[in-house]
């Protein structure tokens, strides 16, 4: 392990599946070739089902009318897991960081995730567990967080869904990550209070950066991001589609 790692973080802010999944895989070519260190990315999106590569499309259970009266946008996308639902209330986190300078293990990649979601419930008096079956972060039988991931050349993307003070009723257009006997739950069903998105994003961070031993967070804008994928033009976007 490289103990000299720094981590960038960029808040996204609402922003649509597509455009963040362009971003990841823009990301992920510069992290590739060295031209950007490891870079964690916390957002939110529009109302979104997404289905993973060995996803059951009969999990998708929401008509076509549901769909359309609940603006939800479909994708069929290239993470590991089933389908899961994204939309306001619920941090997205998306690491892009190379597993070689860490550990070569996509078990204790998953486990690390876990870890710091489990970490931020903590906080707030809320005990996370893992269950031995499903990947994510649970609240006794009850889901708060899902994780799916893609590592290409050890390379990560994809990543999280932390439900904070999401709107649950939205999860009944899917069988969540294929499991139709457990529920979805949030930060604020559990607390039985309200949390604020940016409070909870502060402690992501610090939890990834402990988790991960990183021994330095540099915050990185937007435009920032913007401005270096526009100088780096040029990369072809091949190695996140493999």
């Amino acid at each position: 392990m490289n103990n000299e790692r720094e981590l960038s973080y960029c808040d996204l802010g609402l922003i649509d599946y597509k455009e963040a999944w362009d971003l990841q895989k823009q990301i992920f070519e510069l992290r590739h070739i060295k031209k950007i260190t490891d870079v964690l990315f916390l957002l939110e999106h529009p109302h979104t089902y997404t289905l993973g590569k060995v996803a059951d499309k009969n999990n998708l259970i929401g008509s076509a009318e549901y769909l359309k009266e609940n603006k939800i946008s479909v994708y069929d996308i290239d993470r590991g897991g089933d389908i899961t639902y994204h939309g306001p209330g619920q941090i997205v986190g998306y690491p892009i960081i190379d597993l070689n300078e860490w550990q070569n293990d996509t078990h204790k990649y998953l486990r690390a995730l876990e870890e710091v979601i489990t970490r931020t419930c903590s906080f707030y008096g809320i005990t996370g567990i893992r269950d031995p079956k499903y990947t994510g972060v649970w609240v006794e039988n009850r889901k708060i967080a899902a994780i799916g991931i893609k590592v290409s050349r050890w390379i990560t993307m994809h990543g999280f869904a932390f439900n904070i003070n999401t709107n649950l009723a939205l999860f009944s257009g899917i069988i969540p990550c294929g499991i139709s006997d457990k529920e979805v739950t949030s930060l604020e069903k559990e607390t039985g209070r309200k949390i604020t998105i940016e409070e909870v994003k502060s402690l992501l961070v610090k939890n990834f950066q402990e988790v991960f031993s990183y021994k330095k967070i540099n915050v990185l804008p937007q435009e920032e991001i913007r401005e270096l994928i526009t100088e780096n033009a040029s990369i072809k976007l091949t190695q996140a589609n493999s």
